[in-house]
């Protein structure tokens, strides 16, 4: 690797005082080296000009699905369970090995293209390793894994209906080879889809290979009340309370939505150190409610962002969760509510807290992960800048067309909006190329 020096920049560290420094950062291989004014190290290989620019950590997206990239436009205006039924599990189960992969670069390169350094994701049944090669070829940090589904349904498409042991035994595999890779920039994660396509065989052998292996377990839980009622008819329990019976439900969980919650649900996640990713985006177009993101804070439970998957948002871009999950809350909880700082946190050391990484990435400090994006906030939408919050100014005014360079472990992925590690005209190309094969294996138009 090499050394990069950027100079004269506003530096938004999210340190533990939350400091803000005019100057410079050097990066040495992987690692933030010096953080100052007036760097001048005696050799460096590459020097980046932030004059009138804003370096701030990169994003943390808690919950993703790479492999639904490709599906972006054929999933809109369905509640969860119509649009997982008639379009992303018949789309999923035509998946292949090159639709997979182009599926997750698609995503990937949205995701670098607007600052986003690390992410968790959930891939589909089959054919993960293909998602795992894009990831490990586009330099993304990623906690990444195989949707598992043992739970036999007439409404789940044969090829996603997996046995349990086969299901099992794959996720293995998988996390053997994949599971700390690139000096652990990639790292797996065990990922049953929900209560409703998983047997209690399968999540308690997952509950207990997480243990073994000390690697996250990723869920959704409690997105929709039509889930939660089945839920509650197949076990007599509540989706978080289900998931404390069986002893899952522990500081490796990481819980997608969770928006519809009783106050024993609460506690639960607060004394288990659950961790919540919130996805708003994907929440309200799904029409599956606003969760109590103030209420889970108040109480000291973990709660990062996610845009969840392209056809329920239909974007991947953390401005965009981030000012929603500030508007959202304001008019039943008051203007000061789910402020600018908040859900700023949230999409940085918040989700390195998450994915149990915060002594690593989330914030610029010596001796963290060089992982970064560096804004030009110099324009017509992000002025006057006089007196003015530069985290408001990010969360309330920025786009992700203002990201101009994203470094993810110490390693240059884009600059001056340039990709380096994703060809974007093949990605296009091929994009358009296997959503029409896939389409032509399915009835959806």
């Amino acid at each position: 690797m090499a050394s990069i020096l950027i100079k004269n920049a506003e530096i938004i560290t999210m340190n533990q005082s939350e400091e803000i420094i005019y100057g410079d950062i050097l990066i040495q291989d992987d690692r933030i080296a010096a953080i100052g004014p007036d760097l001048n190290p005696e050799q460096v290989d590459r020097v980046i000009d932030a004059t009138n620019r804003t370096i701030i950590p990169g994003f943390i997206q808690t919950h993703i699905h790479l492999c639904q990239t490709l599906f972006r436009g054929k999933g809109d205006d369905l509640e969860l369970m119509d649009w997982l039924r008639k379009r992303i599990w018949p789309l999923e189960a035509a998946h292949d090995e090159e639709s997979i992969y182009y599926s997750a670069m698609l995503g990937i390169g949205e995701l670098i293209a607007s600052g986003t350094t690390t992410i968790v994701d959930m891939e589909t049944v089959h054919h993960t390793d293909s998602a795992f090669h894009a990831i490990a070829q586009s330099g993304i940090r990623a906690l990444s894994g195989k949707v598992m589904m043992d739970r036999k349904s007439s409404d789940t498409p044969l090829a996603l209906q997996e046995e349990t042991a086969s299901s099992i035994q794959e996720s293995v595999d998988l996390l053997e080879k994949w599971h700390g890779h690139d000096n652990g920039r990639i790292q797996y994660a065990f990922c049953p889809r929900f209560v409703i396509s998983c047997t209690e065989q399968l999540l308690t052998e997952v509950r207990d290979l997480s243990a073994s292996y000390q690697v996250k377990v990723h869920t959704h839980a409690s997105e929709n009340r039509g889930e939660i009622e089945i839920v509650q008819a197949e076990t007599g329990m509540r989706n978080v309370v289900y998931l404390d019976h069986i002893g899952l439900a522990n500081e490796r969980l990481i819980l997608a939505h969770a928006i519809w919650l009783d106050d024993e649900e609460k506690r639960i996640l607060r004394e288990r150190g659950v961790h919540v990713s919130h996805c708003p985006g994907s929440n309200l177009k799904l029409a599956s409610g606003i969760a109590d993101t103030p209420d889970l804070l108040h109480q000291h439970v973990s709660v990062s962002l996610g845009a969840d998957g392209a056809p329920c948002n239909n974007n991947l871009d953390m401005f965009n969760e981030m000012r929603l999950a500030a508007l959202i809350q304001k008019p039943a909880h008051g203007p000061t509510t789910m402020d600018a700082k908040t859900v700023f946190r949230m999409a940085t050391i918040g989700g390195a807290r998450a994915v149990g990484m915060s002594d690593q990435i989330g914030s610029l400090e010596v001796g963290k992960k060089a992982d970064l994006a560096i804004l030009n906030l110099y324009n017509f939408h992000t002025f006057p800048s006089f007196d003015v919050d530069p985290i408001s100014r990010i969360v309330y005014s920025a786009t992700r067309a203002d990201v101009e360079t994203t470094i993810i472990d110490g390693r240059i992925v884009m600059q001056g909006g340039i990709m380096a590690t994703v060809d974007k005209d093949i990605v296009l190309r091929e994009s358009d190329r296997s959503i029409k094969r896939l389409l032509a294996k399915t009835s959806i138009s």
